[in-house]
């Protein structure tokens, strides 16, 4: 081994003067050592900023989470909610179960979840038989222990309904959703019917896949397109010298950002052309609603394979409005004739006097009411629209298409099992964050520098008296401890914390020992090895 020192290394320190005191390198190591540390603390902060940074992070928080997590929704029985499947708890094939927007946090926030969105007529299965008893809700009141939590094995609604939702499992493609994967946008369909009786159960669609080409029917079509097209549908243009031109380039780089949303087959309606749809599961499920297709607050109907033979949608549009036109002409035509007939007239002998003659026309008022009545209930609206299209077709609806439907003594018990057909149905939401914060007394709710205060006001008088007392004797403590770094502008080190209180405590033993250390470090440091 060369008796030469090694050349010297970024930890190493200068070697001091001849005249200076014999731990002098050691009090300069721990002095570029403490500088260095405070160097590296990048991360250190003061109070105000941690609480700045605290309160940040809890706006995001709430900005991801807006309602409150509380309160469990079953003792509010049946609602329309979001509504969220754990897998981690009922893993598919296992028995499926839903639970509410404040238990997806409160109890099953560290597990696999996925969100369903709205559902109707549901109540949360947290806690109840539909779990197993290691995982109770912690949110409801027992009513063994008469305290929040430990609630299990309560009887579920037999009421819920389940579809493949809860298996993570959408459209009639039954991909396994993946949003990270997913692209383009899905539509969930008002649910006519469960998955028992043939409907779907507000089952989310692709757009691709309501019209029996896939849930990635553009991928096969999109090489074709570009090749052959622009993206506006025209050729494309080639120089003198045959290279495209310079717009090229930005057509190509438009068009990598369309790829991340899905383009709408042909034939499917904009976005922006309806508030609803009805997915042809549910129409084939409750046939009598086909009829309505392409009538005043719905579209045309849009078939689940075009292969069957049917029309264009616009072709069939000018049909129906030619037969609508036809059958209201005749409509008039009748009524006409019926008002040149004049007025119905009794055949029945009246008397002459005043009293039957007032007898009479009461009579006869309450006759022609009752005929209207009886027209009103006969004029059947369905008798004017034209037959259905044969073949499997999702009906997409306005917001005023439920105006259009016949409420007709025949029509209207058709429409009773389906509230939503008859107006707009209302979702729970629970309260907002910071509403229920800011009524709040307990330190459940608000932020941490919100609960904070809220403890400070319920302490008891006394004791905040000495709180305070001893907060300002701490105060006067570190106040020179911080003025010494706040003169040089240097960040406080966690070394620099612990050997001022180990001052405080008058632990000079521990400061001798860490000096020690500090040195034997330094002679490691400088032997090179």
């Amino acid at each position: 081994m060369s008796s030469n020192p090694p050349p010297p290394t970024s930890k190493q320190v200068q070697s001091a003067p001849a005249d200076a005191p014999a731990d002098a390198p050691a009090t300069e190591s721990t002095t570029a050592r403490r500088e260095s540390i405070s160097q590296r603390s990048e991360n250190s902060q003061t109070a105000a900023d941690f609480i700045r940074d605290q309160m940040q992070l809890e706006a995001d928080a709430r900005e991801a989470l807006p309602y409150s997590i509380e309160n469990c929704t079953k003792p509010l029985g049946s609602l329309r909610q979001n509504v969220f499947a754990c897998l981690t708890c009922n893993p598919p094939p296992h028995s499926p179960a839903g639970v509410c927007y404040s238990c997806s946090v409160q109890c099953h926030g560290e597990h696999e979840l996925v969100e369903i969105f709205q559902k109707r007529n549901f109540t949360c299965d947290c806690g109840t038989t539909r779990f197993t008893s290691d995982q109770p809700c912690t949110l409801r009141i027992n009513s063994e222990t008469n305290t929040k939590g430990g609630v299990h094995s309560e009887p579920a609604d037999p009421n819920n309904k389940y579809n493949h939702n809860f298996r993570n499992r959408f459209c009639s493609c039954a991909i396994d959703y993946n949003p990270h994967e997913q692209k383009g946008t899905m539509f969930q369909c008002l649910g006519l019917g469960t998955h028992e009786d043939g409907g779907c159960g507000e089952d989310w669609y692709h757009p691709g896949c309501l019209m029996g080409l896939g849930p990635k029917w553009y991928e096969s079509s999109k090489g074709n397109s570009k090749s052959n097209r622009n993206g506006d549908g025209s050729l494309p243009t080639i120089t003198e010298d045959g290279l495209p031109p310079d717009n090229a380039a930005v057509a190509d780089g438009e068009d990598e950002e369309e790829e991340d949303d899905a383009p709408l087959p042909d034939g499917f309606p904009s976005e922006d052309d309806f508030d609803h749809f009805i997915c042809y599961k549910c129409v084939d499920a409750n046939p009598w609603i086909k009829r309505y297709a392409g009538v005043p607050g719905f579209l045309p109907a849009v078939f689940f394979n075009k292969g069957d033979g049917a029309s264009s949608p616009k072709k069939r549009q000018r049909d129906d409005e030619d037969n609508v036109g036809d059958e209201a002409n005749e409509a008039k035509r009748l009524k006409s004739e019926q008002t040149e007939q004049g007025p119905l007239v009794s055949s029945t002998p009246q008397d002459n006097t005043p009293g039957a003659e007032v007898a009479g026309n009461l009579k006869e008022e309450s006759k022609i009411e009752t005929e209207e009545e009886l027209t009103r209930e006969i004029a059947c609206k369905l008798d004017s629209l034209p037959s259905a299209s044969p073949g499997q077709f999702s009906l997409f609806v306005r917001d005023n298409f439920r105006d259009q439907f016949c409420r007709c003594s025949k029509c209207f018990p058709k429409l009773l099992p389906h509230p939503q057909l008859l107006e707009e149905e209302e979702a729970y939401e629970p309260p907002l964050t910071d509403e229920a914060s800011e009524h709040a007394s307990t330190h459940a709710s608000g932020s941490i520098y919100e609960r904070g205060e809220s403890a400070l006001r319920n302490v008891d008088r006394v004791r905040a008296i000495e709180g305070v007392m001893a907060y300002n004797h701490m105060k006067e403590k570190l106040k020179p401890f911080f003025e010494q770094f706040a003169g040089s502008g240097k960040a406080i080190s966690a070394e620099d914390v612990k050997e001022y209180f180990a001052k405080l405590r008058g632990d000079q033993e521990a400061i001798q020992e860490a000096g020690e250390a500090a040195k034997a470090d330094n002679r490691h440091e400088q032997s090179g090895y």
